[in-house]
């Protein structure tokens, strides 16, 4: 078996959370963080004991490492990438350091924590090789997670679909921008809209997408994706419009959302940490756009607006 590829992300230990909730978000089968800022007292906590060996006590208790691991499959310059990116943009000050990882079955070892879960009323979400599982009237939702983000199993992806249910059914027109793994559009196919488009700058996340769109049995031209930027690639007006990024190109997305969406349409935006919440909801009022709706879980924001 080939090598895979382990990741390692150091932190200042207060960003330690959000490193983490944000590297989740490269691999569908979990992450390894090491803090050590309170050693005693979860071990006392945890294990009721206060001899801890020397070696944990020499660990900086100022910094904290999140552990990813990429598959052979993938290319681990991807990620890194990915990382870069959402960490700036969040403002994070990071150091990331690669290495091979070896005599571990990674590939398999991850899957079997990956089980269905229902999601909201409506979604079951099916990783392909999980054959024995009860819908329950729940349409399924088949997805082969890959390194392009959203196994679903995320706050932030979870939050949207959530909310896509309250606003997508029979003849609804859907726009997914930052698509990923195109779970989101998938979703809203699954739920009755009558077409959905996504656009994605990742080359990888839209190979995924349209990978995951046929595996649900839909294509083009009712559910198309397309790689590249939002203003180049996307025309139109839709009636839901969602985007699960970052802030920061959330703030930049709502000066231009409108000319995508029809008078009565919806802007679903998430991928929102917690402290970034003004700044996105001082965006949304300078661009004329009106929040009917919050969501918060884990830390993670999801809004619900329409044009004023």
């Amino acid at each position: 078996m080939s090598d895979w590829t382990e990741i390692k992300i150091s932190v200042d230990v207060k960003d330690v959370d959000s490193a983490g909730a944000i590297a989740n978000m490269v691999v569908p089968y979990g992450i390894y963080i090491e803090d050590y800022s309170s050693l005693e007292q979860e071990a006392w906590e945890i294990a009721r004991i206060d001899l801890i060996d020397e070696d944990l006590l020499a660990k900086d208790r100022s910094k904290g490492i999140v552990h990813i691991y990429i598959s052979p499959q993938e290319n681990p310059a991807e990620a890194v990438a990915f990382l870069t990116e959402r960490y700036t943009a969040e403002g994070i000050e990071y150091e990331i350091d690669e290495s091979v990882c070896r005599n571990a079955d990674w590939e398999n070892n991850w899957k079997k924590y990956f089980k269905p879960i229902p999601v909201g009323e409506k979604l079951l979400i099916r990783p392909v090789w999980e054959d024995e599982f009860e819908a329950n009237g729940r349409a399924v939702l088949n997805l082969e997670p890959g390194l392009a983000f959203g196994s679903g199993t995320h706050d932030t992806t979870r939050l949207c679909l959530e909310t896509l249910e309250n606003h997508v059914e029979s003849g609804k027109t859907v726009l997914d921008i930052g698509c990923g793994s195109g779970i989101l559009s998938v979703a809203a196919m699954l739920l009755g809209a009558q077409s959905a488009a996504g656009v994605d700058i990742d080359a990888l996340a839209v190979k995924t997408a349209r990978e995951n769109a046929e595996g649900n049995g839909f294509s083009q031209p009712e559910l198309c994706y397309v790689q590249g930027d939002l203003t180049d690639k996307i025309s139109g007006k839709f009636d839901v419009v969602v985007a699960n990024i970052v802030a920061d190109i959330i703030v930049r997305l709502c000066a231009n959302v409108k000319d995508y969406m029809n008078p009565d349409a919806v802007f679903i935006t998430s991928g929102i940490i917690l402290p970034r919440e003004q700044d996105v909801l001082d965006a949304f009022e300078k661009n004329g756009l009106e929040v009917i709706g919050r969501h918060e879980s884990g830390g993670w924001l999801c809004f619900e607006t329409k044009i004023k």
